[in-house]
Formats: structure tokens, sequence, C-alpha cells
């Protein structure tokens, strides 16, 4: 999956064009993730990501039989090229979601068929010809670093598509509503978030006991309970981006 904002000169790998590509590991710097102030998350991943950051959904356009979709989004900010997760260079949770975490790599699509292809991101500034793990071996094979990235990133494909039917049954089961939330900052400055959709727990208690019992056996119902509880790490952003405002004037400091 290709993210706009994060990915910026991306190629596909190539054994002759990069036989001398070096990458450092692990990152050392997450500032690439500097704008972007949200990022998917498949449904492996809830259980993990819900502790740290709030799970939001989003639309996202339409399946080929037409039918909305809705993808779910780790919120990184509270306003649009926000991200309240990058302190300086330093990422400031313990869990970095996985397409952030397989940066600067991810699956491309190439041709009529849309095949997935193995991308690099050449803007980073953490590849090099000199210095770092080698990601092609002497005679032009991939490296077992490159082997590893390969299959961590087809995994993350698999679980797209699973999140993607995930989010097909929230919509059938007309549990997502239009979300609003809004807060007060140090000083009186109103902060309203909206345009992301949350699970209706309204609409959740009138399920149909066969539909409920569905739910939990399929695993659907244990991400709804990961999504709801992560709604309450809101609140830590809001106190975040309370201490990186400035103070005022007339505000005296403690």
């Amino acid at each position: 999956m290709i993210i706009t904002p994060l990915h910026k000169q991306m190629v596909a790998l190539d054994r002759h064009h990069h036989r001398g590509l070096r990458i450092h590991q692990p990152t050392p710097d997450w500032s690439m993730a500097a704008g972007m102030n949200s990022i998917f998350v498949a449904g492996a991943e809830f259980g993990d990501v819900c502790r740290e950051y709030p799970i939001l959904f989003v639309r996202a356009g339409t399946d080929p039989q037409g039918r909305p979709q809705v993808a779910p989004i780790a919120a990184l900010g509270l306003a649009p090229g926000e991200n309240l997760f990058l302190q300086g260079t330093q990422w400031r949770a313990l869990y970095v979601p996985a397409l952030l975490r397989a940066y600067p790599f991810a699956l491309g699509r190439a041709g009529p068929e849309q095949r997935a292809v193995l991308s690099v991101d050449l803007a980073w500034a953490g590849l090099s010809q000199t210095e770092g793990l080698p990601l092609f071996d002497e005679t032009g094979e991939p490296a077992e670093q490159l082997k590893t990235i390969a299959r961590q990133l087809e995994q993350i494909e698999t679980e797209v598509q699973r999140t993607r039917d995930i989010g097909r049954l929230l919509l059938d089961k007309d549990l997502l509503r239009e979300m609003r939330f809004d807060a007060e900052l140090p000083g009186g400055d109103k902060l309203k978030v909206d345009g992301f959709l949350t699970v209706d727990e309204k609409q959740l208690a009138k399920l149909a006991d066969a539909d409920v019992l569905a739910l939990h056996r399929s695993g659907v119902m244990g991400l709804v309970y990961a999504h709801l509880v992560s709604m309450g790490n809101l609140r830590k952003m809001v106190q975040w981006r309370a201490e990186a405002m400035p103070l005022s004037p007339s505000r005296p400091s403690a």
C-alpha cells in the first residue's frame, strides 16, 4: 500500500539498478512521518494500537460492486498535517503501526493485472550505497533482510483485505456513525475533530443475539471493543496538543 504523504519517491526494486543499496535499521529517525495525521491500521493490529492511539474509521471510496467502503486508521494528530506522535525525530509511542514500521518499503501495483511490486522510497536518508545492511547479495539475489521485508509486506496486504471485509460487515450491520469530538484547550481555545466514523454503541446493543454471536465467533466483536476502548486516547492527544501550545503573554507560567 502506497501512502502519498509518506512515500515520496517510490520505485520498484530492481536487482540490477539497486544491487548496491543498503539500509539503516532499526529506523533512528521518524521525521519522514511529519505532516501525517493518520495511518491505516489492519485489524490484526487493533490489540496493540488501541493501547496508544485512537482507532477511527474513514470512508474509502467504493468496492468493485460500487458499495461504499471504510478503512480503520490510527489518528496521529487532531488537525490536518499534525502528527502529535512525532517528537523531534523520535516516536513517542511504544507500538509503531505496521505500514509505518515497514518504511521505506511498500507494495505497489504495476501492469494491467495490478500485480504487487516490492518498492522503496529513494527519498529516505536511511538508504546508502556504503553503510548499513545490504538488500541484495553479490549475485543480485535478495538478501535475508529483503526477504523478511517482503514477507512482512505480503502479510500486511493479506490483513488489508481482511480488514476491508470487516469494514464491509460493520456497514452492512449499520454500526458506524459520524463522529464529532469537542474539547477546550487551555486559554479557552476550542478544538473540534470530525470527518470520521465510530461504532454506534446504541446500535450495537440492538443487534440480534444471532448477529452478536456471529461477530464474537468471527473475532470482529473483539475488534469493535478495541476500537471503543481506543477512543479514550483522544484525551491524551488533547493534552499533548495543549502542552505543545506556546504560552500567551497574558497567561502566566506555572
